[in-house]
């Protein structure tokens, strides 16, 4: 195994410390915020896992011969992982409802709230407002996260194609898609109805089964092995997902799902997924 490390600014101390716990045979720059760590003992797995807590690090065991080309599907939630913000609470501020909103949404992503009905009770105080809103979202306070494009760049350079599946809406992930030059996308549809918000939701809500099922379905239509997919969110509305991949990766996430997530990542951007797929 090798053991990945990533932070900014790791001191070569650090690093030196990290090889004598584990080691290692040798160290290798990846980047300017990670590093390999070759040849490492996994015997040393919780000391590990301390010491890189401590020091703000973010660490993951990697099989030697893992490959990037191993993968052919890479699955994202896009709320707080592939962009930096909750949709549906910013909208909610346009109407002065943000704090309201987002104590439900928080709670939902603690895994406290069914998310079905905590989406719908979101969208109801969202009625009354004008279409317009979602725009002004969208170019006034989407951001993508820190090495998002880095990361689908990289995976497409490998040939691994990408869906974005979302508990949020359509609006936005209609509108990421050729953006970034996604393979597939699924989210939920508000209802409109003269240019104003209904409160309401159409069809089915995508949910944590509804995002499992995405994966599953596009995975199958690829004609690809469980352990070919990546998938990675940071809230439990994600863990379904997660849990149908080869690897999930749980991106500055809540507790439950960085305790259930195959890695972690929380010091670093997206683009520290690439050093963990080989």
């Amino acid at each position: 195994m090798n053991l990945i490390v990533q932070g900014h600014d790791l001191p070569t101390a650090t690093l030196k410390a990290l090889a004598k716990l584990t080691g290692a045979t040798a160290i290798e720059a990846i980047s300017l915020t990670a590093f390999r760590l070759r040849a490492a003992n996994t015997g040393q797995r919780d000391e590990v896992a301390a010491f890189c807590e401590d020091n703000r690090i973010d660490c993951g065991w990697v099989p030697a011969e893992r490959r990037i080309g191993d993968f052919g599907l890479l699955v994202m939630d896009m709320d707080s992982t592939l962009i930096t913000i909750e949709c549906i609470d910013e909208i909610a501020d346009m109407q002065g409802l943000k704090p309201q909103v987002s104590a439900i949404t928080e709670a939902a992503m603690r895994g406290e709230i069914d998310f079905a009905e905590s989406l719908r009770r979101r969208v109801s105080l969202l009625e009354g407002l004008d279409q317009s809103a979602l725009q002004r979202v969208y170019d006034e306070r989407l951001q993508l996260s820190p090495g998002a494009e880095t990361l689908l760049a990289a995976a497409r350079a490998a040939g691994i194609k990408t869906l974005l599946v979302s508990g949020g809406f359509t609006f936005f992930t209609e509108r990421l898609k050729p953006r970034l030059g996604l393979d597939y996308t699924a989210a939920n549809t508000l209802e409109v109805a003269d240019g104003k918000l209904t409160g309401r939701v159409l069809g089915d809500i995508v949910d944590a089964q509804g995002k499992a099922d995405w994966l599953n379905r596009v995975r199958a239509e690829l004609g690809l092995g469980r352990e070919q997919v990546v998938a990675m969110g940071d809230g439990a509305n994600d863990l379904k997902m997660m849990a149908e991949a080869g690897i999930s990766i749980a991106y500055r996430a809540k507790p439950v799902v960085r305790a259930q997530a195959s890695y972690a990542l929380s010091q670093v951007g997206l683009d520290g997924v690439i050093p963990l797929l080989g």
